[in-house]
């Protein structure tokens, strides 16, 4: 039986990082004799242009019926004006929450070869691998009431509502307990409970849940702590679990302990496993067209897709593995490029890895 891939390229640089992660997931799939058929899709800028929505139905009704999804980035300065609902990003969380993609995955992970390219000092980072956790179809971003309205002083006011229900906060700790208990057993959960009430019930069910998991650590860090810890000492963190704002800030800092946010890839999930794959990075429309994004972060979420919705270990960490033959060569975009490398661009990024899986 064949599993269907639905690939949306999105906006900007989307379908040039796209093209490379195709590129790998069919050289991994002749390789393992994988039956895996590609479907393409439209969303964000791409499907406002074309049908006056950033989430066609068509797209919708592929995506419930594939077995995973790849997405390259939304958004960018040409769709700024539209109204709110019309948004790019309205497209990406309406396909979230449409397909109750609930649990998003967002390793952080540095290659020996890039400690050099961190933020950090190579001591603070060498051998880093932290697991974020977010929560991704609800909290503010979703929460209603929302919008801007106008006052009766004539001054205008913009709102949102922050709110969790119980059954949120437990199915994404479940998720959080139980990754880590398969790795360090160590569990962090960031919140703002000495200000915000949602966080505070946040915090109450994830010290319930814990007396489930007597295997696993949990503490609890307040985000602006959290974020501090992260600059200062992230090896201290195993797995991070933390709401859907919280997570979108802190997984976008953890990506440059890394070296770059180009090397972050991530899963979002629902409850049986089946999940859409894409960089943490977005669009990036000032080197759209330059051949200066790089691949890798879309690559390694084929790799996270093999892995968790494909049931491919095999596969998943023989891309994995390629990649980091591919640094081991020097081989380095613009963004992680370092002296004594070679500077090489986004289709030869591809290339080398796809070579590294024929050599393998």
């Amino acid at each position: 039986m064949s599993s269907t891939v639905l690939i949306l390229p999105g906006d900007y640089i989307g379908p040039e990082i796209m093209a490379e992660a195709r590129r790998v997931l069919l050289k991994i799939a002749e390789r393992f004799v994988l039956d895996i058929e590609l479907e393409e899709g439209l969303l964000g800028g791409a499907a406002l242009d074309a049908c006056g929505e950033p989430l066609p139905s068509e797209t919708l009704r592929k995506a419930r019926a594939s077995a995973a999804i790849l997405l390259g980035a939304v958004g960018g300065p040409k769709w700024d004006e539209v109204e709110p609902a019309l948004r790019p990003e309205k497209g990406l969380l309406q396909l979230r929450s449409g397909l109750q993609l609930f649990a998003n995955l967002r390793p952080v992970r540095l290659y020996p070869q890039l400690a050099g390219a961190s933020s950090l000092r190579e001591e603070v980072v060498s051998g880093l691998d932290i697991l974020i956790v977010r929560e991704l179809t609800g909290g503010i971003y979703f929460g209603q009431p929302r919008g801007i309205r106008e006052l009766e002083s004539g001054e205008r006011e913009g709102y949102n509502t922050y709110v969790y229900r119980e059954s949120e906060i437990e199915r994404i700790g479940r998720v959080a307990f139980a990754a880590a208990a398969g790795r360090n057993g160590r569990l962090c959960s960031v919140d703002k409970s000495n200000v915000l009430e949602v966080t505070l019930l946040w915090r109450q069910v994830m010290q319930r849940l814990a007396a489930e998991y007597p295997q696993v650590e949990l503490v609890h860090m307040y985000v602006d702590n959290a974020a501090m810890q992260l600059v200062r000492d992230p090896r201290q963190f195993d797995v991070l679990v933390t709401g859907n704002m919280f997570g979108d800030i802190l997984s976008d800092q953890s990506a440059m302990l890394t070296g770059s946010i180009g090397m972050l890839p991530s899963a979002s999930l629902d409850a049986a496993g089946r999940g859409m794959y894409e960089p943490i990075h977005g669009s990036a429309p000032d080197i759209a067209g330059q051949g200066k994004a790089n691949p890798l972060a879309a690559i390694l979420s084929v790799a996270m897709m093999l892995r968790h919705s494909l049931g491919q270990e095999a596969a998943a960490g023989a891309v994995e593995k390629a990649v980091g033959r591919v640094l081991e060569q020097g081989l380095r975009t613009a963004d992680i490029h370092e002296a004594g490398c070679s500077l090489v661009d986004t289709r030869d990024m591809g290339a080398a890895v796809v070579e590294e899986l024929n050599n393998e």
